[in-house]
């Protein structure tokens, strides 16, 4: 099985979580730690960003974090060395890149999953590639051994899920609102007739994620249906510079996971070994 795939299986009954950081940042090597940091607090998958210098699908929380790396001089080639002590420290753990056409096509298509497979990587979500441009992605990733995640959305139509099941591997990215990456406050979902479109099509579970800021959130998610979440700029909110607390990263983290479990199995933060 993948890793994702055992991951599922693991979490089947509940949902899992997924957390977002960028990658470099605020530096390659705090980056590394707080990593190690949001699975020690019990995130069940980790998907990271390779800073770009036009990350149109993100908001300003992650956009700065891209920022923040690109001034420390972290490259892709930077980012496949993280990925690779990544994957030495944690070698079950399922792992994402997201990032967008540029970095993959200046590498060269081929040449960038090859080096992705080698660094340890599970997936990769090419933001800005629609389901309908992303076949020549998806072959070259599934040539490598590296699953090709695609986006979904509850307008998506019909002739799209299903090619978007017939590419996709891992998991299923569903947006749980429309716009670009940010937490939000409130979250109305209407993604049932998608999840159900999803499965009928065979496509990788869905798993929900931008606006994913609040254990409310979560547990809306997981009960709407959803196999898992990625909360993404909650957590990058906490990684500031000099303002990055690991110990305000585990918590909000062990928070947002407990969320996944239904009422009568939900977890303690300090069973996560979450530091007071």
């Amino acid at each position: 099985m993948t890793r994702y795939a055992t991951m599922f299986e693991q979490t089947r009954g509940r949902g899992a979580f997924g957390a977002f950081a960028m990658l470099g940042d605020p530096d390659p090597e705090a980056s590394l730690d707080i990593l190690s940091t949001l699975v020690m607090a019990g995130a069940d998958m980790i998907e990271v960003g390779i800073p770009f210098s036009d990350p149109v699908a993100d908001g300003p929380t992650i956009q700065a974090a891209a920022e923040r790396a690109l001034r420390r001089g972290v490259t892709p080639g930077l980012c496949f060395d993280l990925l690779a002590e990544f994957r030495h420290r944690h070698p079950k753990v399922p792992v994402g890149v997201l990032t967008y056409a540029n970095i993959v096509v200046a590498r060269g298509r081929d040449s960038f999953y090859r080096h992705c497979a080698d660094a340890g990587v599970d997936s990769v979500l090419v933001a800005d590639v629609p389901a309908i441009e992303a076949a020549p992605f998806a072959l070259s990733a599934r040539e490598n051994g590296v699953a090709a995640v695609l986006i979904a959305a509850p307008n998506t139509p019909r002739p799209t899920l299903a090619r978007i099941a017939e590419l996709g591997g891992g998991y299923t990215y569903c947006v749980a609102r429309s716009g670009v990456t940010g937490a939000e406050r409130e979250m109305t979902l209407n993604h049932g007739e998608l999840f159900q479109a999803l499965a009928d099509y065979g496509a990788p579970p869905p798993v929900l994620g931008f606006g994913i800021s609040t254990p409310a959130h979560v547990r809306a998610a997981v009960e709407a249906g959803a196999a898992g979440v990625i909360a993404g700029s909650v957590i990058v909110k906490q990684i500031d510079g000099e303002n990055c607390s690991i110990g305000r990263i585990s918590r909000l983290v062990a928070e947002l996971k407990s969320a996944c479990f239904p009422p009568a199995l939900s977890i303690p933060a300090q069973a996560a070994g979450v530091p007071e």
